[in-house]
């Protein structure tokens, strides 16, 4: 079989995020002042466990991050053609999974259909029953209504997860960071300014606003189909407009933090000492105000990526998130939406979204207490 390599925007973007902490790890193993809180963390087994966690969801998202297309079967000769299916690394080792595919719904470790169906029987008589499925008892939590293997499509929806909160987060942090720590250092019209742009911000509906900025982006998308390669291509698209506008829209809470914080350090001896001896603004931000700052930064930044993986499934669920050929926690939850008004209730789809979304999230949260124990001075002090 050959294949085609296929680099997404957000590949380029996994990529390049994966290069910067490559080289912040580098850095930092040569500080002992950064070594030591991350020593501390990996030494707890909370820390240890949920790490090790974390670390599985991530290498999940990393290997549907690999993307390729396949060759089809063509005459000796004949220039190459691709299929128009773009697959990852982890549809190679799902495989089994993905291929197994049933008529409609089944239930977890079934080796029979959910619903009964006219079946003709050896001497031509019809009668209802279950029919038996095509792989029995090889689906862990069961098939969907199309009768994709729902553990799939759990794992292939970790990345979108993942995506949603990290890129979000990498968007956000320029503005907080920018804008939280000079309203705070600055004072006067400059905090005006800006207290006055997040008040106002902070005063529109979050989800309207992003519902509009997502349907002005669909509506582009749409416009300039001829653009997109594949239907992978456009849904990475909207993936990325989604992370932006949550980005752009999520900054402000941080931004609010850290502007207490910097009104706070700038009355600080050393910050004094320092204007005193004609150093500049711009290194007293960087040298002095941004270091003391970092540990409510990371800290933040580990508990708004919890709420954001759950933000996408609330904006998937009303139609305003990824887009709906794209497999994600919130369009698996919405697709079991109307699964739970059928008799029998079909409960797994929802349940394994559920789950998958509750231990990142779970990890997520309990890794934060973590860094917040190892970061925050105030924290180890009362330990």
């Amino acid at each position: 079989m050959t294949i085609k390599p296929v680099l997404l925007w957000s590949d380029a973007l996994i990529l390049l995020l994966l290069a910067t902490v490559a080289v912040l790890v580098w850095l930092a193993r040569k500080n002992d002042t950064f070594r030591a809180p991350w020593r501390q963390i990996m030494r707890s087994r909370m820390g240890a466990v949920t790490a090790l966690i974390l670390s599985v969801y991530v290498g999940i998202g990393l290997l549907d991050s690999l993307h390729y297309v396949e060759r089809l079967p063509g005459e000796p000769g004949q220039a190459a053609q691709y299929s128009g299916e773009v697959l990852s690394a982890l549809d190679a080792l799902l495989t089994p999974l993905r291929v197994k595919v049933e008529k409609t719904y089944s239930a977890p470790l079934a080796t029979h259909l959910y619903a009964k169906e006219t079946i003709t029987g050896p001497d031509g008589v019809e009668y209802r029953d279950f029919p038996p499925l095509k792989y029995p008892g090889t689906h862990l939590f069961g098939t969907d209504k199309v009768g994709q293997d729902v553990l799939y499509l759990s794992l292939k929806s970790i990345r979108t997860g993942l995506l949603i909160g990290s890129l979000t987060t990498l968007i956000m942090l320029p503005f907080a960071l920018t804008l939280g720590i000079a309203a705070g250092y600055f004072g006067g019209r400059i905090d005006d300014a800006i207290q006055y742009l997040y008040t106002t911000l902070n005063s529109i509906p979050g989800v309207l606003l992003i519902a509009a900025a997502v349907l002005v982006v669909q509506v582009q998308i749409e416009t300039h189909a001829d653009l997109f390669e594949t239907a992978a291509a456009r849904s990475d698209v909207r993936l990325l407009a989604l992370c932006a506008i949550l980005g752009v829209t999520g900054w402000t809470g941080l931004a609010r933090l850290l502007r207490a914080e910097a009104l706070k350090l700038r009355e600080l001896e050393f910050v004094q000492a320092a204007r005193a001896f004609g150093v500049t603004d711009a290194r007293i931000l960087l040298r002095h105000l941004l270091p003391n700052v970092m540990h409510l930064v990371l800290i933040t930044v580990v508990i708004d990526f919890s709420g954001l993986v759950l933000a996408e499934a609330v904006l998937s669920y009303v139609g305003v998130g990824v887009d709906p050929g794209m497999i994600s926690f919130g369009n698996m939850i919405n697709g079991a939406r109307l699964e739970l008004a059928r008799e029998p209730v079909v409960w797994w789809q929802l349940a394994a979204a559920f789950v998958f979304m509750f231990v990142l999230v779970l990890a997520a949260n309990l890794f934060a207490d973590q860094v917040r124990d190892a970061l925050d001075p105030k924290s180890r002090g009362r330990a």
